[in-house]
């Protein structure tokens, strides 16, 4: 698997920007809800946390389902992968200037949520695409096409972008002094110190855009599949078959 990876250079491009993308997202995914507890507050914190999560997901699926489409009329892969990267970061930034200030209205969120929740949508769907494209790279390249383990990265790197993104949740959960159990949604938590909150509101928001940035460096100076380069390795890979399949006649 690591053998067939490390010879597709463009296959190692996307999975490592896959890996800081993801990472970029869990982290936060996987604090936003000690900062509905812990920060935002409120007795009815849960009730906010819910709503915020609903939103972000209902956004997630409508850009998967229809922004991308939408976007692909107009533009190619690369250039959507761009956007993405630029929404997520206005998100990020427009969080971390909420966060800092004293907006107590969940409402106020879905600005963030919006552009952060639609990026993650559409960046699933294109590093659904970008791997694929690099399976015919693959075999253009080394005379193997190795498809299935190409593939079966996804769900690797998937699942190491969240341990990753727990790592580091739990270094920042233990460091600001918040209990790992959030199960009791009645729990109104006051007097939080603020070093606390600040690390917490660091480590959701500075932490993932470090990460897009260089997600989307590896990817600028790595990734050189462009639309009109798949389609040559395509039509190249479609003239090597039937000439394949010639020689074979032939030869029968």
């Amino acid at each position: 698997m690591f053998k067939a990876l490390l010879s597709n250079d463009q296959a190692m491009a996307v999975v490592l920007a896959i890996v800081l993308i993801n990472c970029s997202v869990y982290i936060t995914s996987n604090l936003v809800i000690y900062f509905f507890k812990y920060d935002f507050g409120g007795e009815k914190w849960y009730d906010s946390f819910t709503v915020f999560n609903t939103f972000g997901g209902a956004v997630q699926i409508l850009a998967m389902m229809l922004f991308f489409p939408v976007l692909r009329k107009f533009f190619n892969t690369i250039k959507i992968f761009y956007i993405s990267i630029a929404m997520a970061f206005l998100g990020y930034l427009s969080l971390l200037i909420l966060v800092f200030t004293s907006m107590n209205n969940v409402f106020i969120l879905f600005i963030p949520a919006f552009f952060i929740f639609s990026a993650n949508g559409m960046l699933i769907v294109l590093t659904t695409v970008f791997l694929a494209n690099t399976v015919d790279y693959g075999e253009i390249k080394n005379n193997r096409r190795d498809e299935s383990v190409i593939f079966s990265m996804q769900t690797f790197v998937v699942k190491l972008a969240s341990g990753v993104a727990v790592l580091i949740s739990s270094i920042c959960i233990h460091l600001c002094g918040f209990k790992k159990d959030t199960s009791n949604t009645e729990e109104v938590v006051e007097n939080v110190a603020k070093s606390s909150v600040v690390i917490l509101r660091m480590t959701m928001t500075i932490i993932p855009i470090i990460g897009l940035f260089f997600a989307l460096i590896i990817f600028a100076k790595k990734y050189i599949l462009t639309d009109e380069k798949v389609q040559e390795i395509a039509d190249s890979l479609k003239e090597k078959r039937v000439l394949n399949g010639s020689d074979n006649e032939f030869k029968n």
